[in-house]
């Protein structure tokens, strides 16, 4: 039976220690804006192409040149959700790449600190300060942002309305935060993505940028696209303060 709604695509997210979040599927946003606007498309139509987004965490770092020369050899977009100190302000010019390679620049705060610990002033600070910061670099202010570890409430979906952010979580993880067997992180990738697949994966872990090229190669054999979020959720647009997965 079709759908067309966003509300009928929600899915519920459910993270530890956190209240479930209602989030919206790239296919839910694609077929609401096909009713409104059926003339506007992305770079990729993915109402029949079989895309999938692959993001990064927490960069850049010192592998995140190497990601890129990747990257550009294979002609794969992705989406970068960078952090503030220590990264950002650490390595500028991979910031500027990053925005001029076509990649979609995003934040995932100042200091990693969880936001729904924070107060709404807090949580304001970590996310403005990160999107000015993108924004001197790169003559954009980013428009997405991925909280760290997931974790997020209506309080911190009123901020990022305020601020003209949409949050983005993920719906496949290799947790490469645990490992540095790149096999290990290419075969948890592989065996979990499914069209409009949004994967998580971190720069800055030592095992993580070696297994693109196989994740990026298994893919494409399988028939998938690599597009940026907003190009997933084309021909619509995220939202700012709503949640999508």
């Amino acid at each position: 039976m079709a759908v067309t709604s966003t509300a009928a695509f929600a899915l519920a997210l459910t993270l530890p220690g956190c209240a479930k979040v209602d989030t919206t599927a790239p296919s839910g946003v694609r077929a609401d804006a096909t009713a409104a606007a059926p003339e506007r498309f992305g770079t990729v139509d993915c109402r029949t192409a079989k895309c999938v987004a692959l993001t990064f965490d927490a960069g850049p770092s010192e592998h995140s040149a190497r990601l890129l020369d990747i990257l550009r050899d294979k002609q794969v977009p992705a989406t970068f959700f960078l952090l503030g100190k220590r990264h950002i302000d650490t390595y500028p010019d991979l910031v500027r790449r990053m925005a001029d390679e076509g990649h979609e620049v995003a934040s995932h705060t100042w200091t990693h600190r969880v936001l729904t610990r924070l107060e709404p002033d807090e949580i304001r600070e970590e996310l403005t300060r990160t999107n000015d910061a993108i924004e001197r670099l790169t003559g954009r202010a980013p428009t997405l942002m991925r909280p760290p570890q997931g974790r997020t409430n209506e309080t911190v979906h009123r901020i990022c309305a305020e601020l003209g952010l949409s949050e983005v979580l993920w719906s496949v993880t290799a947790k490469d935060y645990q490992t540095t067997d790149s096999a290990l992180i290419q075969r948890r990738v592989l065996d979990r993505t499914e069209r409009d697949g949004i994967i998580l994966l971190h720069d800055l872990y030592d095992g993580t940028v070696p297994a693109v090229p196989g994740i990026i190669d298994a893919l494409k054999e399988r028939g998938y696209v690599f597009v940026t979020v907003p190009q997933l959720l084309a021909p619509g647009e995220a939202v700012p303060g709503k949640v999508y997965r």
